[in-house]
């Protein structure tokens, strides 16, 4: 099954809407060292990706969270037991910043989910380029874009969880910081927390900066030990915001059914 370009993402932004296009966040995405990247993710499941949004990218992607026309729905997390704060999942067609992001971020790690995979014994393989994906997630009825804008005040936070979706899921995910810590917000740490069998819980804060972005395991991931790898269990979630306002652009690379 083809998918439609309009109804995919795979289309341009509609014009009109005030966002950066692609071209600098892409060039600064293409100059990271992917290796240092795949290597932090092997070892501890997240790894920061500095600098990828500057200012102004990331004021201008915070601003568009009242603009109705690019969301196709809104969540107040206490209504379902998520913790507090809101957010909206994009529509299709994304905005071109998103979709950039979304595409180029994918390439770079689609060969560790592979690896991942193979060293966890999975049997599915990602292709190269996310639009193939994509035509495997509608093909099975996960037809709902993912890609998010999320808003924190004060008091607000969000619960230890994993975004899964449906049967098809890429297990690695970005976030990206839109707000300055310290500045804007206290509080409001990302965190990540990794279940090995027959073992406590380890907890992980992840120290993050205006336009830095988190890459990091959806669900598991496997870990070298002493008689081969085995897989761990990760959650993810934000600590309690002690004052100001969070913004978190949230890129997850499989939709919704």
């Amino acid at each position: 099954m083809k998918t439609d370009l309009k109804n995919s993402g795979l289309a341009l932004q509609e014009p009109g809407l005030s966002l950066p296009d692609a071209t600098h966040a892409l060039s600064r995405i293409a100059s990271i060292d992917w290796q240092l990247i795949a290597s932090d993710l092997n070892d501890s499941g997240n790894a920061v990706l500095k600098n990828i949004l500057m200012v102004h990218e990331c004021e201008a992607v915070a601003a568009q969270y009242g603009n109705d026309e690019l969301f196709r729905s809104r969540v107040v997390m206490s209504r379902h037991g998520f913790g507090r704060g809101e957010y909206k999942y994009f529509r299709y067609p994304l905005p071109e910043l998103l979709q950039g992001l979304r595409t180029s971020l994918y390439e770079r790690l689609a060969p560790v989910a592979n690896h991942w995979n193979e060293q966890m014994g999975i049997g599915i393989r990602y292709p190269a380029q996310h639009a193939e994906f994509i035509e495997r997630c509608h093909r099975a009825g996960q037809l709902r874009p993912t890609p998010l804008l999320l808003q924190y005040g004060a008091g607000d936070y969000n619960c230890l969880h994993q975004d899964l979706y449906g049967e098809h899921v890429f297990p690695i995910q970005v976030a990206f910081l839109l707000s300055e810590p310290g500045r804007d917000f206290t509080g409001g740490e990302f965190v990540l927390t990794e279940q090995r069998p027959r073992m406590q819980s380890r907890a992980e804060v992840v120290p993050l900066r205006q336009g830095d972005a988190v890459a990091f395991a959806v669900h598991h991931r496997p870990v070298q030990g002493t008689h081969g790898s085995y897989r761990v269990n990760l959650r993810h979630g934000v600590s309690r915001l002690r004052s100001g306002q969070r913004y978190t652009l949230g890129v997850i690379f499989h939709d919704a059914t």
